[in-house]
């Protein structure tokens, strides 16, 4: 749905999210007039370390991309004032920039239109952020700009756990817990999202990827042991929260 958004400059109008990427990141212009997603894109992306530009229509993606020349450009399908279809084509009469193009529309006939008008990906939403991401490294690879850009922050903390990236280690009042590789992700998972309900359809689409075809339920027997690390009372959750009819919640 279009929302009515204040009309980008060159640099995007979110406010500032972290601490400054390294000035060597390949830049990436995400193009998309859905607030909320155009912020999470941004704050996901920064996070990974790449330096971001956004636009939410059309025109101002254009004019950004041949002002400052990404190496990337994440688009959606529909955008006001030039949709993502002749942005694309309109890109490519002077840029080989790779190109990933988002949509709600899930019809094999979109996804032609958008390859042949000059994508080189395509994602139909709703997707999971890993899998972008994914993609978004498969094509800078390709393009030559190698795989990582930017270091993440080496642990998250909350209260009083620290989960370690690089050793997938779990600490918890200085004290080491081990993980299972799943139990890892879906708590960095929720330790990137405090404070936002998710849907176990949600979680297991982000965690366990949309190829997955377990039962939703999978995500339950995951929180139950994760609680037994993160929690005082594990029968009592007071950090990792049910949400009634709706999923899970982290509080951090």
């Amino acid at each position: 749905m279009t929302r009515n958004l204040p009309s980008s400059t060159v640099e995007s109008p979110l406010p500032e999210l972290g601490a400054p990427v390294p000035a060597d990141a390949p830049t990436i212009l995400v193009v998309e007039d859905e607030e909320n997603l155009l912020f999470t894109l941004r704050y996901n992306l920064e996070r990974e370390g790449y330096r971001v530009l956004t636009a939410n229509r059309g025109d101002d993606g254009l004019r950004i991309a041949h002002e400052r020349s990404p190496e990337l450009v994440v688009l959606d399908l529909m955008l006001p004032g030039l949709d993502g279809i002749q942005l694309c084509r309109q890109l490519r009469r002077t840029s080989q920039v790779p190109v990933i193009m988002l949509t709600a529309l899930g019809g094999e006939s979109d996804k032609v239109a958008g390859l042949e008008a000059g994508a080189d990906d395509y994602l139909a939403k709703p997707f999971g952020m890993r899998e972008l991401l994914a993609r978004i490294r498969a094509l800078l690879r390709r393009a030559g700009h190698g795989e990582r850009v930017g270091p993440a922050a080496p642990s998250l903390r909350s209260r009083d756990i620290e989960l370690d990236r690089e050793r997938h280690e779990l600490r918890r009042d200085g004290q080491s817990l081990r993980l299972k590789p799943k139990e890892f992700e879906l708590l960095l998972f929720f330790l990137e999202h405090p404070g936002k309900v998710f849907s176990r359809e949600q979680i297991l689409n982000e965690v366990w990827g949309k190829d997955f075809h377990g039962n939703a339920r999978t995500v339950d027997v995951h929180v139950r042991w994760l609680r037994q690390k993160v929690e005082v009372d594990p029968a009592r959750p007071a950090r990792l929260r049910t949400v009634r009819g709706s999923g899970y919640l982290f509080e951090g």
